[in-house]
């Protein structure tokens, strides 16, 4: 009879934690093909940030313990394929979702607020996402339009007026390359033709760069995920390239230089390595001990906004209340706790996009420079 008793004593003692209601967060990206390393390390960021809050026993929604769990779709980096997937999540009940790459992004923003709605947890830093005036969109990183002109200013007295295009030709390359372009005349150079390729598919990159050096450039402007940037800045160095390199913010120095030789980052200006920012050392440590690779800012600020959205949902007593939850975003950003916090985040604008810290700068000899911003876009 005792043991009956305890028995059923265990029982009521566990139902609560049982019944913890566990809300689904959507993602999709790209998991496979030329942009999977990419799609990883944004995952990786909402994966850790979901596991830290689900030990810890979730957060209090409504009177209500809530967990969390992460549900992935590969979408490839197609649009097309983000917007069957954001379907696909939707109908499953989900309110949330991330998606990395504008393509998919632009694509879906008008679905947010169609019957179901969602929250649109944007990680592109381009500036046409904030333009669409969206008011169920998250946007995470720094806008690019802040890097044009330290960027170009800094590799226009190092190293001259040609630029040379060698970027990448998805959505968001495209828009990158149409901006560094402007940027470029802008402060008095000259442009190269545009032998950008698709990062995603191409396995060679060694025509495309053979086209660009023919015009004898004094910067090669690459970018796009950062496994085949090193390869496309390995092909420059190996063809005899000696000048500098614009970088754009989707590749990081910190991936590329385990990939190849430090000294053929020398001369390129960039977005600082998440180690390099101050306050940063513990996140890194965690996200090494978890994932053994290096964080970078993918990680770090899907890690903060994941967080960010758990406790904008607190504020707002709901989970499935896009609006709600979306109208907490700035309390919330402004209550994370400094253990969730990655980099100084002041808040979220009224047009939804996080107000976090950013720096930039140049590296030679596997150090790097902090670049002056004259002026911040946000």
């Amino acid at each position: 009879m005792k043991r009956l008793c305890f028995a059923a004593l265990s029982l009521a003692l566990a139902t609560p934690a049982l019944a913890d209601k566990v809300v689904n967060i959507g993602y999709s990206g790209p998991l496979s093909g030329g942009a999977a390393f990419y799609g990883k390390d944004v995952q990786s960021g909402i994966e850790m940030a979901i596991n830290d809050l689900n030990k810890t026993g979730g957060v209090t929604v409504g009177g209500e313990k809530v967990t969390f769990k992460l549900v992935s779709l590969d979408d490839r980096y197609l649009p097309n394929e983000t917007a069957t997937n954001v379907r696909r999540l939707t109908s499953q009940g989900i309110d949330v979702i991330f998606v990395p790459h504008s393509g998919g992004i632009l694509t879906v923003q008008p679905m947010t607020g169609r019957d179901p709605s969602f929250l649109l947890v944007a990680y592109s830093s381009e500036p046409k996402i904030l333009e669409a005036n969206n008011p169920l969109t998250f946007m995470l990183p720094p806008r690019y339009d802040n890097y044009l002109q330290p960027f170009v200013s800094a590799q226009m007295k190092a190293f001259g007026k040609k630029l040379g295009m060698v970027g990448t030709t998805s959505a968001y390359g495209k828009q990158w390359a149409e901006a560094v372009t402007g940027e470029w005349k802008k402060q008095g150079g000259t442009v190269g033709g545009n032998n950008g390729v698709d990062y995603a598919t191409t396995v060679d990159y060694s025509s495309a760069v053979t086209k660009a050096l023919a015009e004898k450039p004094d910067v090669l402007f690459v970018g796009g995920p950062s496994q085949p940037t090193a390869l496309v800045i390995k092909a420059a160095r190996e063809q005899g390239f000696k000048g500098g390199f614009i970088v754009m913010d989707q590749a990081k120095f910190e991936q590329m230089d385990t990939q190849i030789p430090r000294n053929y980052l020398d001369g390129s200006v960039g977005v600082l390595p998440t180690r390099e920012f101050p306050g940063t050392q513990a996140f890194v440590a965690q996200y090494q001990r978890a994932y053994k690779k290096i964080p970078t800012s993918e990680a770090g600020l899907n890690y903060m906004g994941m967080n960010v959205v758990a406790k904008a949902m607190e504020l707002a007593g709901k989970t499935d209340d896009p609006v709600a939850i979306r109208a907490q975003l700035n309390a919330a950003a402004k209550a994370l706790p400094q253990s969730k916090t990655v980099y100084k985040m002041l808040g979220v604008t009224a047009n939804g996009h996080a107000d976090a810290e950013f720096l930039v700068a140049s590296v030679k000899d596997g150090k790097y420079t902090r670049l002056r911003v004259t002026k911040v876009y946000k």
